[in-house]
């Protein structure tokens, strides 16, 4: 008689592999899904909080286009403070007719700015400001899908982490190879996926002179695992490696370099700045890590601060705080539910902040303190 257990025992395995198969299938789908409405979008900077450039005196900017990778035009602009380029004149004629050279009266470098992720470069435009103010040429850029920046697929939309650093790529070579810009130094500045970019981006620019990253993390996926925590808790450990996968079938290279490899592939100077309390991208995932392996190495310069948060980091908080105060202030006055009424909401909030909103302060509150570290980290490497 047959044994008729065998061909049981035969399809058990299978029916198991099956089934371990459709749970890791279904697993990298719902992570791609998760990967997708989260950061293959179109962002738009929020128009009340916007910056122009007549909020700073003597800034002026010139519009350029370049073609990212697959052909979208990014927009970019050239800041530079003209009143000080008039004064530096004045001075420069003053010193030549006394037989005196003037050192400063030419721009020192290029400051290429890397925006975070949510918005375009306006938001960093009082950035801007403080390094044209002191010697330097700005480019600032919207990354693919951002702000005035044309992006990819039906969405218009900017595709994936890893996108940050192919842009900022281009826009370097841009800078370098177009013949609309003077043959200088170049320093790259981010914050956040800017940070991240603007160190992974010295493996392809390695001739950058130096690089100050605040709030940035060492590689693509460690955005999707910091920013997915409080949401998946320990969940988000068995999603990374789909995300790896993901961006590596859709960027390739670029999805597997880090920060690190960037620093290795480099002689740039490198200052990192990274608070404590930073909730977004926290401290373990870029300063803490960078420190352990390069504290010996006089490349490198670390800021480590103790309160000054992510999206904050380079304000004072003074005006911030009383402005988000009156705000809450108002927001209990309300005979509605926001969260139930959310395009009313939106639209008394945008008439509440253009009314309300101090133009002058919001515009000048960057840590000047800050920024004239930042900026002597800059000119003492620019040239080496």
């Amino acid at each position: 008689m047959a044994d008729e257990t065998k061909p049981k025992k035969r399809i058990l395995p299978f029916i198991l592999l099956s089934i371990l198969l459709l749970l890791i299938a279904g697993d990298w789908i719902m992570t791609v899904v998760i990967y997708h409405d989260n950061f293959d979008k179109r962002f738009e900077s929020y128009e009340p909080y916007v910056f122009q450039v007549s909020d700073f005196d003597g800034l002026e900017r010139t519009k350029y286009e370049f073609a990212s990778d697959k052909g979208q035009m990014l927009t970019g602009y050239l800041y530079q403070n003209m009143q000080k380029r008039e004064n530096n004149d004045d001075t420069a004629a003053l010193d030549t007719a006394a037989g005196r050279k003037k050192e400063d009266e030419a721009p020192r470098g290029i400051i290429i700015i890397a925006h975070g992720f949510g918005a375009g470069h306006n938001s960093y435009m009082d950035c801007a400001d403080y390094f044209a103010r002191n010697g330097y040429l700005v480019f600032a850029y919207d990354a693919t899908g951002n702000d005035e920046s044309e992006g990819l697929g039906q969405g218009n939309s900017l595709g994936g982490i890893p996108q940050g650093v192919i842009d900022l790529e281009h826009a370097i070579s841009f800078v370098e190879e177009s013949g609309n810009f003077p043959d200088l130094p170049i320093a790259l500045f981010g914050h956040s996926w800017g940070g991240y970019s603007a160190c992974a981006v010295l493996r392809y620019h390695p001739e950058v002179k130096a690089v100050i990253e605040c709030c940035g993390c060492n590689s693509s996926a460690d955005m999707f695992e910091a920013g997915g925590k409080d949401q998946a808790g320990t969940l988000i450990y068995a999603m990374v490696p789909f995300v790896k996968l993901h961006e590596r079938i859709k960027y390739g290279k670029y999805a597997s370099h880090t920060a690190m490899d960037g620093f290795d592939a480099s002689e740039a100077a490198v200052m990192v700045v990274h608070s404590e309390d930073d909730g977004v991208i926290p401290i373990e995932y870029g300063l803490d890590l960078y420190y352990g392996k390069y504290k010996d190495d006089s490349r490198f310069v670390f800021m480590r601060l103790e309160d000054k948060g992510h999206n904050y980091v380079f304000n004072e908080r003074t005006y911030t705080d009383e402005f988000n105060a009156g705000f809450n202030e108002w927001r209990e006055t309300l005979d509605y539910d926001p969260a139930v009424e959310k395009d009313r909401f939106a639209a008394d909030k945008a008439e509440y902040i253009h009314q309300n909103l101090d133009g002058e302060k919001w515009s000048h509150r960057l840590d000047e303190e800050m920024f004239e570290k930042f900026l002597r980290f800059y000119d003492e490497n620019m040239n080496l």
